[in-house]
Order: structure tokens, then sequence, then C-alpha cells
């Protein structure tokens, strides 16, 4: 029977097997420099919890009276309970290109001692991004997956993180973050696996769709693609770059091993020259017992034999039990391929374990034509 750890490998293995080369779209190799989105964040508050809230935290209660004194209210921080409330880190993602006036969800964390934000209302809270600059405001209903319930005895119930919540277009853009898309003179791709070859059928083939000289591959990492100097027809010239289809170069031979779940993932370029294998298994159990004997002595009297115990008398049993796996050899051909190193390694019955030491024995015997990393 064939182990779910060989299984797993097996299907792994399927999919990485090299087959007919399939061109991707641009817009899937490279992003563009500049466009990208930007990070914000913002500290705020979240009411309305039932009882799940920070409680007697100093830090939300002085947030409750900050945001009620703006309100035009004064009111002590004794005075306010916040079993109801909850500090909270409010995260979002600004895309490019977005506007003010357009929406965008946040993701609300606590950032106290709340055990759940179920049923809860995020007030308005600025995100800011890197520069201390406020882009968006956020406030909104909050939409939890988790849950959790504690009872009286101290008892309790979690189901997945109820202390993590999102506010679906929760958030109103206030600024645009400024981009030198129609500005400037050339774009730069940057690819997203930098690689020398895919770098330059990337130039090759913006050039056979535009003419010779419009893009110039200049390392292996980025294209400078010449922009159109009317900046109406940068857009359409964009859509059109990113749509053409381009071959990847073939990826490098790798052999990547999880050393802790005992994954393995073989690249389709894989190569093994003249080697030969065997893997034993080599098993010995030691059972250690002891037997306790109990020594007595009769001493005969008048009335009767009568039994006086003696001193316990404990031996040790021990057992041993030596089990070998007798496994052949197999011996690669050179140059083999994956599906032959596959083959090979099956037919011995190797599990997961044992692949890995295989692999591992044939890269340091210099056999194994890959790139072995241990993640």
């Amino acid at each position: 029977m064939m182990g779910a750890g060989m299984l797993r490998f097996l299907l792994l293995l399927v999919c990485l097997v090299p087959g007919a080369a399939l061109a991707d779209r641009l817009k899937d190799l490279a992003d563009v420099a500049g466009v990208r989105s930007n990070p914000l964040v913002g500290y705020g508050l979240v009411v309305g919890l039932n009882g799940s809230g920070d409680g007697n935290s100093g830090l939300t209660r002085q947030s409750m009276q900050s945001i009620i004194s703006r309100l035009g209210l004064e009111v002590g921080t004794n005075d306010l309970d916040a079993k109801n409330a909850a500090a909270v880190m409010v995260t979002a993602e600004l895309p490019p290109f977005l506007k003010p006036g357009q929406v965008l969800d946040v993701t609300v964390s606590t950032a106290g001692k709340a055990k759940s934000l179920q049923g809860g209302t995020l007030l308005m809270t600025p995100l800011m991004g890197a520069d201390g600059e406020v882009y968006a405001i956020a406030q909104g209903n909050l939409v939890v997956g988790g849950l959790g319930v504690q009872g009286g005895d101290g008892s309790s119930v979690v189901v997945n993180v109820p202390t993590v919540g999102r506010v679906p277009r929760g958030a109103t853009v206030e600024r645009m973050v400024e981009t030198s898309f129609l500005e400037t003179e050339y774009f730069v791709l940057n690819l997203n696996r930098p690689d020398f070859s895919t770098a330059s059928n990337v130039a090759d083939a913006i050039n056979a769709q535009f003419g010779q000289g419009v893009a110039v591959a200049f390392d292996g990492s980025s294209v400078r693609v010449r922009a159109p100097a009317d900046p109406a027809a940068r857009v359409p010239f964009m859509g059109l770059l990113q749509d053409i289809d381009v071959d990847p170069a073939a990826p490098p031979a790798q052999v990547i091993i999880n050393a802790r779940t005992g994954t393995v993932v073989i690249g389709g370029m894989v190569r093994v020259t003249p080697a030969a294998v065997s893997h034993g298994s080599l098993t010995v159990r030691v059972n250690e017992d002891f037997n306790v004997d109990q020594a007595a002595t009769v001493v005969n009297g008048q009335d009767g034999g009568v039994v006086v115990p003696g001193n316990a008398v404990v031996t040790p049993d021990t057992q041993i039990d030596v089990q070998q796996e007798n496994n052949p050899a197999f011996v690669f051909d050179p140059g083999v391929s994956l599906a032959s190193l596959v083959d090979a390694i099956n037919a011995v019955g190797a599990s997961a374990a044992d692949l890995v030491a295989i692999l591992e024995a044939l890269h340091r015997a210099g056999a194994l034509r890959a790139e072995l990393i241990v993640i």
C-alpha cells in the first residue's frame, strides 16, 4: 500500500513534469514600476460589543474619553466602562489610481483584551500612509467570521478568530497617491521572477508587436519600454502591452524539501548523472521488562507453618528484536529525467522520509544536477 506522504509526493510531481511550453500574458509575468498598492493603517475604537470588550483597559477608556470630548461632552475616564468597547488597529490596501470618493475594504484587529468583535461598529478612523498623511477614513459595521462563547464556570468555545473582522467598502478615499504614469518617458516592467532569458523574451515579444527599439532588457529583472508621447494613448498602449503572450524561460532545476512536513517538490528540469543507490532500513526494538520475585520463608511451629515474607528480588528481562529490510539497489543512467527518477524511487517502496535521505545523498555525491533547498 502506498502511504499518504508518497501519494502527496506523486501528486506534486505530476504537476511539475515538463510538457509543452505555454505562453503567459505579460501582466502575469511582470508589474509596472510605480504602479502598486500602498498600505494604510490607523487606530480606532469598536463599540456595541456584548460584554466582550477590553473591560477596564486604560487605553480603551482614554480613547472613549477623547472621542466623546470631540463631540462636545466632558466625562472622566473613571466614569467609563469599556466592557462593550475595544481598541483596534485598522489596516487597508490603497490600490493605484483610486480617486477621492471611491471606497475600499478594511480589516479590523483587536489591540487590547477584547475576546470578540462580533456585532461591533467601527467608529470614524483616519487611515494614514507611510508618510503620515491621511488617505482614507474608515467607519462601519464589522463582519466577523469567528465566534467566541464563554460560560460562567470558565469553560469557553472559540471558532475561527473572533478578534479580527472586516468592514466591506468601509473606507472612503480622501487623497489620491500621485504617480508618474502620465509624465514618464519610459515604462519599466519588473519581472515577478527575475531571469535573463525571460527578460530577453519579453523584450523580443514587445518589439515584435510594436517595432524594433521599443523595449530593451537592461538586466535580468527589468525591461524598459518607450512610452507614447501622447498621454491619451498611454492607457490603450498599456492595455495592449499587458496582453502580449510571452514564453517564459524554463525554471531552474531545484529540489525543495520541507523538513517539518516531509513534503518534497522536484522541478521538471532536474537531472541525475550515473549513480547506484541502495536504500535499506534497519529497525532495532528493545523491550525492557522486570520480573519481581517475592521471596518467603516458612517457619514450622506448634500451631502449624507460618509464612514470613522476605526481600523482593527484581530480575531484568530484556528482549531485543532486529529487523532489516532487504531493498534492492537501482542504477540511474546518464541524464535520467524526472519520470525515471520517480519510477526508480517508487520501485523500492521509499516513503517520504526515505526520499529525503536519498535526494540528500545524491546531492552530496554530486549526482543530483539541481539546487537542493531545505525550508
